[in-house]
């Protein structure tokens, strides 16, 4: 049974953030680069847009987290955990916050995107060209380069998809060249 098929039917073929049954698709939490069931989720196109930030925040939309924050399922709790954390600031989030339990393997996976953070305290990732970076885009490499420890030489052009942040080191992204699982400097990448 592929993923998909397991994630719609554990969730009743309902996004398993707000229940809806309209336009649902498979949804990767960031910063999982393989797609299983222990690290995504089916959601709708209202939260994938919103989770991705392609449309507005409705807090509104988001009081479902009431009741998906229950999930017996990890991914749901872990996506739950991090909307309410975007959406802190409007008050009623924080007393779910209070509410809810994440045990220590399933917060460190919440918190990796960084998004418990003010926005003072983040640290942003930009490529060659000052755009912003986010866990699970693609880059191309603007340059070869020499990965240290190996042969190899990752070419220019070569893109890299769904690429981690570092959360220490704003420079520093990993993402996979051919088989291998390398550490790059921004400033030599640019976000496709």
């Amino acid at each position: 049974m592929s993923v998909l098929q397991t994630l719609q039917e554990r969730s009743n073929k309902s996004c398993e953030l707000c229940s809806s049954n309209n336009d649902l698709s498979q949804y990767t939490i960031p910063p999982s680069l393989n797609e299983n069931v222990a690290n995504d989720i089916l959601v709708c196109k209202t939260c994938k847009d919103q989770i991705e930030g392609n449309t507005e925040m409705n807090p509104n939309h988001w009081r479902c987290l009431n009741d998906s924050m229950w999930s017996e399922h990890v991914a749901v709790q872990i996506m739950a955990w991090r909307m309410l954390q975007r959406l802190r600031h409007e008050g009623w989030p924080k007393d779910l916050l209070d509410m809810m339990y994440l045990d220590d393997e399933a917060i460190a996976l919440a918190r990796a995107t960084g998004e418990h953070e003010d926005e003072a305290n983040k640290i942003i990732h930009r490529d060659v060209n000052g755009v912003i970076l986010e866990s699970g885009d693609a880059v191309v490499l603007v340059k070869d380069l020499k990965v240290k420890g190996s042969s190899m030489v990752a070419k220019q052009g070569t893109a890299v998809r769904n690429i981690r942040l570092d959360r220490e080191n704003a420079e520093y992204i990993e993402g996979k060249v051919g088989a291998q699982q390398i550490v790059i400097i921004t400033k030599y990448v640019k976000k496709l």
